[in-house]
């Protein structure tokens, strides 16, 4: 009995070693690509050791820098097409933004720097490289300035894809994803540009000697009213500002100039005839632009 019990157990694996020669070997397929960012994957997330002060790390500081020589080219992924801006413009949107952690840690981004993803930066698929913007989460109102300096999210219809820090900062850490509201920023005096205040009038130095009125009129402004599109302290301020809204406005037939007025560098279009006609125009630069404006007399 124990030699029949041994030659089943040799015929046993003699039945098992030609089957398995007579198997296949299984096809080694090539690694997939590494997903472009999108919130964070099942082999990705937060780091092992993130820095205990993340409530505590700054916002970026925006500040006006040249964009970059190939990252705001017309581009395609996953089948999409993306046309970046190649300026610095308003931009408002609201949508869903995730983050991206540690398995893009320590990669370069569009632009070629080193991602951090406990520096205050964002990718996004259509805003200039490199810019600024106010990201907000509307649930909670917590909102954090960012240097946008990469590519993506181009999956799920995200809108934007936020640092570890910076998505700790809104509060959508945790759930991986978050309604926000993205605000480009334009570097410059931000409380002073696109002030609401009214023009002040021109102080002329040699004003052209008073005509006769033959008969009583409304009084107006000799001037005329201009619209202010922005206001800056600083002259180099307005003269990039002034690029930017240049090829901009161009398809509205306007032509937009920057003046001194008491200390500061005003960009404006017009003058105008009268308020009336200033305000039309105003109102179809920020329908079709999205830009704030203010009028005044000229």
């Amino acid at each position: 009995m124990p030699a029949t019990r041994s030659r089943r157990a040799v015929l046993a694996a003699c039945v098992l070693f030609l089957a398995a020669c007579g198997t296949s070997p299984p096809k080694t397929s090539s690694p997939s690509p590494a997903p472009i960012s999108s919130k964070y994957y099942s082999n990705d997330g937060p780091g092992e050791s993130p820095p205990a002060n993340l409530e505590y790390i700054p916002d970026a500081t925006p500040r006006l820098e040249p964009l970059h020589r190939f990252a705001n080219r017309p581009y395609t992924v996953l089948g999409q097409d993306f046309v970046p801006a190649t300026s610095l413009r308003p931009y408002r949107e609201r949508g869903v933004a995730s983050w991206y952690g540690r398995k893009f840690h320590g990669q370069k981004t569009a632009i070629g720097e080193t991602y951090d993803m406990y520096a205050m930066t964002a990718a996004h698929p259509t805003l200039p490289l490199p810019s600024y913007a106010k990201v907000t989460n509307v649930t909670t109102g917590k909102s954090v300035v960012v240097r946008v300096n990469d590519r993506g999210p181009f999956l799920h219809g995200r809108i934007v894809d936020l640092s570890y820090a910076a998505a700790h900062r809104v509060g959508i850490a945790s759930p991986g994803s978050g309604t926000v509201e993205v605000e480009s920023i334009i570097p410059g005096e931000a409380p002073i540009l696109m002030a609401a205040a009214p023009l002040p009038p021109v102080t002329r130095p040699e004003p052209p000697p008073p005509a006769p009125v033959p008969t009583p009129a409304t009084p107006t402004t000799a001037g005329g009213y201009a619209v202010q599109l922005g206001a800056f302290q600083n002259y180099a301020n307005a003269q990039t500002f002034l690029s930017h809204v240049q090829g901009q406005l161009a398809d509205a037939r306007v032509e937009p100039k920057v003046r001194e007025l008491n200390g500061l560098y005003r960009v404006y279009v017009g003058p105008y005839p009268d308020r009336d006609e200033a305000r039309r125009v105003a109102d179809r630069i920020t329908s079709a632009f999205g830009m704030a404006t203010a009028i005044g007399p000229h």
